[in-house]
């Protein structure tokens, strides 16, 4: 499994959440670093930016899949050949399916995985907006109404 993302300040979460390689996008095409390991059979992007998505359909495997679940105001632009040629596939889901939240939840549950958040009281509910839109929270911000 392969991580991507701006920077190398988000290496070592993404090593501890289980990435065997991180490509940092900043100083090298990912696409192209995808395509060095074989490429990618499915790329999930969280990323807010049509323009950090373009590059990562060159990094698909022939028959791979973009999966889009970020929204960005800018558009994503791909190469026809790069489709094509490789019968690559790009789709996008808002939140998936209520069958595939429930299989979501069964399989975190079998696997005693747990999600990382940062908690915050619900008194800082304000705090905790604004922190969130500052792009400085690195994980799900969770209001806990009983602090």
């Amino acid at each position: 499994m392969a991580a991507v993302a701006r920077g190398t300040e988000k290496e070592p979460y993404a090593r501890q959440l289980g990435a065997h390689e991180y490509i940092d996008s900043s100083t090298t095409d990912p696409g192209d670093a995808l395509n060095a390991l074989g490429g990618a059979s499915i790329i999930i992007t969280t990323s807010s930016s049509g323009a950090s998505m373009n590059p990562l359909v060159r990094g698909l495997a022939p028959n791979g899949r973009l999966l889009v679940v970020g929204a960005a105001p800018d558009p994503l632009t791909v190469s026809t050949p790069d489709l094509i040629f490789g019968t690559r596939s790009i789709t996008g889901s808002l939140t998936g399916s209520a069958i595939e939240n429930e299989d979501n939840l069964a399989f975190s549950l079998a696997h005693d995985i747990q999600p990382i958040v940062e908690v915050m009281p619900l008194s800082l509910a304000v705090d905790a907006y604004e922190h969130m839109l500052s792009g400085k929270a690195r994980f799900r911000v969770v209001l806990d109404a009983a602090a």
